[in-house]
């Protein structure tokens, strides 16, 4: 499999073979299932207290009173307090810290996946279905050469996506930024946006953090992305630009 290679100017420059991972068969249940193993580890335990909602001074009045005979505060006389079917009551079957909430997979399920993940970026059809926005024409994965690694401006980064024509998808972003829907938005999380391209860099060149500062784009050094960055929410086909160096990177991968 050979892409173009281009240049700043969003001109092609010459070709490339792709690493052998790209051959990879794109399994979507591989993928899934290694994208939920990594939600649930990092899930924090939660739960109540122990003695939550049963820190009261109660009695049980007893029978033939024509009353429930349920826990009443001694202090309020006939408030009811504790049960689970009560106001102010505890919980019948709260969520307990003890559970294991880690879900493990194979190493070898693991590597299937990224590279699974890997193949699908080089997919037009699987891209677009993803909800990408970018020109007719282009050769997926995107590839550029090492000037691309020395930039250091985030309006150089931003000529970069207009002249490959993928800006479209940063507008796609920019304006998909919405009020997050439910209890979430009170909670650090306020607001939803769509996941824009990945870019992968050597670690350590400058370009890293001129790519860093545009909405929704993601930049990673190869032997950091997991399939997680691939497949963001197990929905495969990401748009992803490659420095070269970057992708011989990930030769390397197992």
């Amino acid at each position: 499999m050979e892409r173009d290679i281009y240049n700043m100017d969003g001109k092609k420059k010459g070709k490339m073979k792709l690493p052998p991972h790209f051959s990879t068969s794109i399994r979507p249940d591989v993928i899934h299932r290694s994208v939920v193993s990594m939600q649930a580890n990092r899930r924090q335990p939660y739960g109540p207290a122990k003695r939550a909602g049963m820190r009261h001074a109660v009695d049980n009045p007893g029978k033939g009173r024509g009353m429930s005979r349920v826990q009443r505060l001694t202090q309020y006389g006939n408030r009811a307090a504790e049960s689970p079917n009560n106001v102010g009551g505890r919980r019948a079957h709260p969520p307990t810290p003890e559970k294991n909430l880690v879900k493990k997979i194979n190493k070898k399920e693991r590597a299937l996946a990224r590279q699974s993940a890997l193949a699908a970026t080089a997919v037009e059809n699987l891209v677009r279905g993803r909800g990408h926005s970018f020109n007719e024409g282009l050769s997926l994965p995107l590839i550029m050469g090492k000037e691309i690694e020395e930039i250091e401006k985030t309006k150089e980064a931003i000529d970069i996506f207009k002249n490959l024509g993928v800006y479209p998808d940063i507008e796609r972003v920019i304006n998909g930024k919405k009020v997050r829907a439910g209890r979430g938005k009170m909670r650090n999380r306020r607001y939803r946006q769509p996941v824009g391209p990945l870019v992968v860099l050597p670690a350590g060149c400058k370009g890293k953090i001129a790519f860093s500062n545009i909405p929704g784009v993601d930049v990673k050094s190869p032997d950091s992305v997991t399939v997680e960055d691939l497949a963001p929410g197990g929905d495969l086909g990401r748009l992803v630009l490659f420095s070269v160096r970057a992708l011989n990177e990930t030769k390397e991968w197992s």
